[in-house]
């Protein structure tokens, strides 16, 4: 029989190529029972390989690092898919970006002579955009957290509880058909739930890590994003469930 710590590295295996597993199907393939890999995912859990969810687990959504370094990783694929987001906008809307280094380079990359109104409380989106004289810009005061960049606390929430943008660009810290939309702080879930309900419709660009994934707090179902951008090396099978839940998924250029 498998011993526990070969057991162990065994599932985290699995999760790191499929992304979830079910503990019934480990418990058949491994000839344990159910407890004992329930035992095992708590471990997992514990060390932070694994989120908990029902009937199994799925993997973690890679740990948020400082903004100021987020900016420099994955930067041509964070511009990839903030192109192909920013394409979707249309002329006159009312558009609130949340914060997150992948809206920053949706940011960047706002065709000129929309005449858009835009929200946010992103420090360095804010800046990204305040010498744009095609649009008017909004930003949202408070406390500045430098784990996200972006303004915190009782005065953003209130603000944000007033707006009713047409398009919220949401930013994505993870995102699984069952376990819905995920965030690693629960102050930004409570802001990004806020948005969420207000919002007209939300889109959001997810590098392919954080597909399959989740994080501790929870901020509303999957199908509250009725458009994901996607890159363009994501696997049909990594989003057959997010279509299946009704999301509309629109593949970034890969060029």
């Amino acid at each position: 029989m498998m011993l526990a710590a070969e057991r162990l590295a065994a599932i985290s295996d699995r999760l790191s190529t499929f992304r979830r597993v079910q503990a019934d199907e480990l418990a058949r393939e491994f000839q344990v029972s159910e407890d004992t890999i329930r035992r095992d995912l708590r471990e997992l859990a514990a060390q932070g390989h694994c989120q908990r969810v029902y009937g199994g687990a799925l993997a973690t959504s890679p740990a948020p690092s400082r903004v100021q370094d987020r900016r420099g990783e994955a930067t041509g694929r964070k511009q990839a898919l903030g192109r192909a987001a920013a394409a979707n906008l249309k002329k006159g809307q009312f558009v609130f970006l949340d914060s997150g280094s992948t809206n920053l380079a949706l940011a960047q990359h706002i065709p000129p002579g929309l005449d858009l109104t835009i929200a946010t409380h992103d420090v360095s989106i804010a800046a990204a955009l305040a010498n744009r004289d095609d649009m008017e810009l909004i930003v949202i005061g408070g406390t500045v957290d430098p784990r996200t960049g972006s303004a915190m606390g009782a005065q953003v929430l209130s603000a944000m509880q007033r707006l009713r943008p047409d398009v919220l660009v949401l930013g994505l810290c993870a995102i699984d058909a069952h376990a819905g939309v995920t965030s690693f702080q629960h102050e930004d879930a409570i802001l990004k739930s806020v948005l969420v309900e207000n919002a007209g419709q939300v889109m959001a660009a997810a590098l392919n890590e954080k597909l399959s994934a989740a994080a501790p707090f929870h901020v509303g179902p999957a199908d509250v994003i009725s458009t994901l951008v996607t890159e363009a090396t994501v696997t049909d099978q990594q989003v057959a469930s997010l279509r299946a839940a009704g999301i509309t998924i629109t593949k970034a250029s890969s060029s």
